[in-house]
Parts: C-alpha cells; sequence; structure tokens
C-alpha cells in the first residue's frame, strides 16, 4: 500500500464539472488500484502506517491517453511535406501515388526488428509527457503479413516499455496497388481474411478504417465492420476527413468506440453520435499539417453531449506528431477547446475512445496510472508550448 500526500489532484470525473480538483490532497493506492483519495486532513488513520509519498504540491493528474495513434511504419514522407507546402492537397498527393500508399513499400520491406527500433523513439517521447495508455494501428502493410507484423510490434512495445498498448486493426487504410482493379477482392482476401488470422493470434483489440473518397466506402466499411462484430470486436473510423459520407452515421449505428477527424461531420452524424454514445477523436495535428479549412463542429459536438476527445494521430504522412501536450495547445488555439476540455479529452474521454472505464481519471477503483507534473495549476499543461513539465509517471501504482 503507498500513500500519495501533499498534492493537488485533479480527479477529472464527470462529475466534477471541471478539473475536480483536490488541493492538498492525498491518494492511497493497493494493489495496482486507488482504494481512497480525498483531502489530506480527512485522511483516515488506517492508512497510517503506509508507504508514504510526498508530492511536494506538485499537480497530479490521470496518466495521459493517447487514443489515436500510427506509431509504428518505415521510412518517412517528409518530401510530402514540402509538395504540401507547395500548394498540393492531402488528395492530389495520394492520387499520385504519395499518401498512404507511399509508406507501404518501406514498412513492407523492413523487419520486425527495424520497425521497433523506428518506433520506440517516438513512443518514448510520448511516455516522457506522461501517457499511460496508447493505441497503436497497423494500416501502413496492406497484405496480411505486413500488416501483422505491424501489431506484433505494437505488442512488442508494450512488453519493452511501461505502457499498456492497445492494438487495432487498419487494413482499410488504403487500396495496394495490386488490387487497384479489385477492391472487393482486397476487402475480402485482405481486410477480412486477414483479421481472422490477426484475431487468432491475439493480435488485435479493436477494428478500424479510413471511410473517405481516396480510401473506402460506407459500404465497404460495413462489410468489415460486420465481421468484426462477429468476432466481438469493437469497432472506430476514419470519418469526414475530407468530405461528408456519413460514416460517422454508420459508424454509430455499430456502436463505434470513436469517429475520428470528423472535420466535415454533419449534424445527422453528430445526432447519431450522440444516440451511441461514439467519441469524437479530434486530430488537430493533422489538420495543421494539411492546412486544413473546414473545422470539425465543436460547438454541435458539444451541443448534443458528444465526448471529446484529442489524439496526436502520429503518423509518417500527415500528422508527424509526438506530442500529446502539444496536441492539448492546438486542440486550445486551433479548435477552440478550453483548457479544462483538453485534459478531459486526454484523459476520460481518451480513454472511453478505447472502451476503458477505469483509467482517465482519478477515483476509487480506478487503475493507479499517474502523471506527475512540476506545476500548481492543470491550465499550465495545454497553455504551455515546448515545455514538458513532468515530474514522474506511475504505471498501476509503480513509478516507471
Amino acid at each position: 500500500m503507498q500513500v500519495f500526500t501533499h498534492g493537488s489532484f485533479a480527479t477529472m470525473g464527470a462529475e466534477s464539472g471541471g478539473y475536480g480538483l483536490i488541493e492538498d490532497g492525498a491518494l492511497v493506492v493497493e494493489a495496482g488500484r486507488i482504494i481512497w483519495i480525498g483531502k489530506r486532513v480527512d485522511l483516515p488513520a488506517d492508512y497510517s502506517g503506509a508507504e508514504q509519498i510526498d508530492l511536494e504540491g506538485r499537480l497530479v493528474t490521470p496518466g495521459l491517453v493517447d487514443c489515436h495513434t500510427h506509431l509504428v511504419y518505415g521510412g518517412d514522407r517528409a518530401r510530402e511535406f514540402e509538395m504540401c507546402l507547395e500548394g498540393a492537397s492531402y488528395e492530389e498527393i495520394a492520387r499520385a501515388g504519395g499518401g498512404i500508399v507511399s509508406s507501404v513499400k518501406n514498412t513492407r520491406d523492413a523487419s520486425e526488428e527495424e520497425l521497433l527500433a523506428s518506433a520506440l523513439p517516438r513512443v518514448d517521447t510520448l511516455l516522457r509527457e506522461g501517457v499511460t495508455t496508447l493505441e497503436i494501428k497497423s494500416g501502413y502493410g496492406l497484405d496480411i503479413e505486413s500488416e501483422m507484423k505491424m501489431l506484433r510490434v505494437a505488442r512488442r512495445i508494450g512488453e519493452l516499455r511501461r505502457v499498456e498498448v492497445v492494438t487495432t486493426w487498419l487494413a482499410a487504410h488504403a487500396l495496394p496497388p495490386e488490387y487497384k482493379d479489385d477492391r472487393a477482392g482486397y476487402i475480402s482476401d485482405v481486410v477480412i481474411a486477414g483479421l481472422s488470422r490477426a484475431h487468432a493470434e491475439g493480435l488485435v483489440d479493436a477494428v478500424d478504417g479510413f471511410c473517405e473518397g481516396i480510401a473506402f466506402s460506407v459500404a465497404e466499411m460495413r462489410l468489415v465492420f460486420d465481421h468484426a462484430k462477429s468476432l466481438s470486436l469493437p469497432v472506430k473510423l476514419h470519418a469526414e476527413q475530407l468530405s461528408d459520407l456519413h460514416g460517422a452515421v454508420m459508424a454509430a449505428e455499430y456502436g463505434a468506440l470513436s469517429a475520428d477527424h470528423l472535420e466535415w461531420l454533419g449534424q445527422d452524424g453528430v445526432d447519431a453520435m450522440a444516440k451511441s454514445g461514439t467519441v469524437a477523436v479530434l486530430l488537430p495535428g493533422a489538420f495543421y499539417t494539411l492546412r486544413e479549412t473546414v473545422y470539425p463542429p465543436v460547438q454541435a459536438l458539444r451541443d448534443a453531449g458528444v465526448p471529446i476527445a484529442l489524439a496526436t494521430d502520429a503518423n509518417p504522412g500527415t500528422s508527424p506528431l509526438t506530442s500529446l501536450l502539444l496536441t492539448m495547445n492546438m486542440g486550445a488555439t486551433i479548435f477552440r477547446l478550453t483548457p479544462v476540455e483538453c485534459l478531459t479529452a486526454v484523459t476520460r474521454h481518451a480513454a472511453k475512445a478505447l472502451g476503458f472505464a477505469d483509467r482517465g481519471i482519478l477515483a476509487v477503483g480506478a487503475r493507479a496510472d499517474l502523471a506527475i507534473y512540476d506545476i500548481k495549476h492543470p491550465a499550465e499543461l495545454t497553455y504551455r508550448i515546448g515545455f514538458n513539465p513532468l515530474h514522474a509517471r506511475v504505471l498501476g501504482g509503480e513509478f516507471v
């Protein structure tokens, strides 16, 4: 048993309506779970004999959750960044053979060890900011063996680093060149057949897809989601990033954990997500990198009570971003979220976007995943740019 004392705890519970800040508080951990939290003066005498950890006035938040990343891939796409700055749109780059498909060759050619070696520095950067739960998608292999290779690397990251890694099957990310004239064959032979194999090997926690004019249609994604549901796997969807195909409406019909991007989301999508409890995951890194001009309907999402999460979308092309703290600042400055909304977006709502109810909050029964910062007020986490105040990370009650 451990007692963390003399800290300010941002509990981030839904009932708080804000940070739920407990100043000069204490938190008790046993067997990796929080068993008591409150004002230090109210700490029960029963815990007086436990190990005491003096936080010296530091701020404690739930461990951060990055709920949408593509951290495992081969190569880079720096040249495409130049093309974007020269005026080419994401769609133009993709149709010219760039975009997602340009990462496929390097990912296919790389060994598991090479993919692991390139991914770990990106992961470490996130962990050093306070991330304790991390999602990693496949999607740059676009054949069964390469997609499974990516997920094996993601699993290894969770073994080599003190972080919980959630894996997502994203073979429906783009159409590879060898299937350019056989969309149905790719969905059947690679996306669906590969999902069955990856699931049988225990490599998959959820299923995703890119529903867009340059990727896959709503009808095609229904086939994938039907198969995911037959395997009892939760689903999520890249939706309404470049146009409104009503993918979010379809995802909500399937009870999707999240719909992500959402710049072109219409009111029908907002209403459907509100009804299903689907989380809106906003990705300001991609919006910024692509210099988009259509903003996600933040006020409509607020008005409907749709939970809003933020994530890095860390990937080689459209969001080469490996800072969740900077993502919070971008969520505020670009999307006009409040600092409270930004911290909620990378704690409680990000956890919900991955299907977790036992993290992203500081409450009795929750996992003792903590981020301890050398700051006084939680607004500083959103306010600062290029500044990392992390003092320590605690995973399941253990300092890491």
